[in-house]
């Protein structure tokens, strides 16, 4: 599980804050230059308008600490809790111009991966702990580390992280080796001891695969009668493969898929189509 205390995580967040200060200019902040010192001292507290689950506190502590060492960073929740609308959640403490400097960018993580933790948690909830709800690589570009991160965060579960993972045999795949046999096959010689997942459209691809003895299958935009066909072929088999659907899932859609058999939902818009949750940073007056 990746979070805080893992060295990746750690790298990817301080490498992403980084570029996103260096983006924003914060050290170059024409208005707060102008209107406070460095030698003044604030404070502010990050306050959730609606109700979330907290996702990107490293990356909040990583914007202000970059502009002030010394600030202090105070928590009152931890990554994956649940918080109530209306609810302060940190406090920091150092400088009022780095303070104003590291604001936006701070609030962009926590409101970027906060919306990825708090959707994942309503599919998880839909589903009731019957499937694993799976992401995707559609991702941020860059941000793939942390926003994966953030599905753990709200009870998901991470799908492969890059290409290398996992053999995943997709239809165009399937069209330029010429048939589901021959990818499988050219897998098996160039990549040996890598999973393979096959993606398939219709119950006759189904049959094609079964033989093969792939780990994964997975139907792709199938409606609930052919999903419901298709699992209760899959389990005839000695060693079924991990079932996994995918393709324009809601949360209506994961609630009904979890009770037809399946292992894994797999759904696109944790990462792509995640809300950004609400959240205000308010600093007291300097002093």
């Amino acid at each position: 599980m990746m979070h805080a205390d893992d060295a990746r995580y750690r790298e990817a967040a301080r490498e992403a804050v980084r570029r996103a200060l260096e983006e924003d200019r914060a050290e170059e902040d024409v208005t707060t230059r102008a209107v406070v010192s460095w030698e003044v001292r604030a404070t502010g507290r990050l306050l959730f308008r609606d109700s979330a689950v907290l996702a990107g506190t490293f990356l909040f502590d990583e914007a202000f600490r970059a502009l002030d060492p010394s600030a202090a960073i105070e928590w009152s929740k931890r990554e994956g809790e649940k918080v109530r609308a209306g609810e302060f959640v940190s406090r920091v403490e150092g400088s009022a111009s780095a303070l104003l400097g590291a604001e936006r960018v701070a609030l962009n993580f926590v409101m970027r991966l906060s919306g990825v933790a708090t959707l994942t948690a309503r599919f998880v909830e839909a589903v009731g702990g019957l499937v694993e709800i799976l992401d995707t690589r559609k991702t941020t570009p860059g941000l793939r580390v942390l926003e994966k991160a953030a599905v753990r965060m709200g009870g998901g579960t991470n799908h492969r992280m890059s290409l290398a993972d996992l053999a995943l045999i997709k239809e165009n795949h399937i069209a330029a080796a010429g048939g589901i046999r021959a990818a499988v096959d050219a897998v098996r010689r160039e990549s040996q001891g890598i999973a393979i997942e096959v993606e398939v459209r219709n119950l006759e691809e189904i049959e094609e695969v079964l033989p093969l003895h792939v780990e994964r299958v997975m139907l792709d935009n199938f409606d609930e009668k052919a999903t419901r066909a298709a699992v209760a072929r899959i389990r005839r088999e000695t060693r079924p493969p991990y079932i996994e659907i995918s393709g324009g899932i809601d949360i209506e859609k994961a609630r009904a898929a979890a009770a037809l058999g399946v292992d894994g939902i797999s759904i696109g818009a944790l990462t792509h189509s995640a809300p950004a949750a609400n959240v205000s940073f308010l600093i007291e007056s300097g002093s």
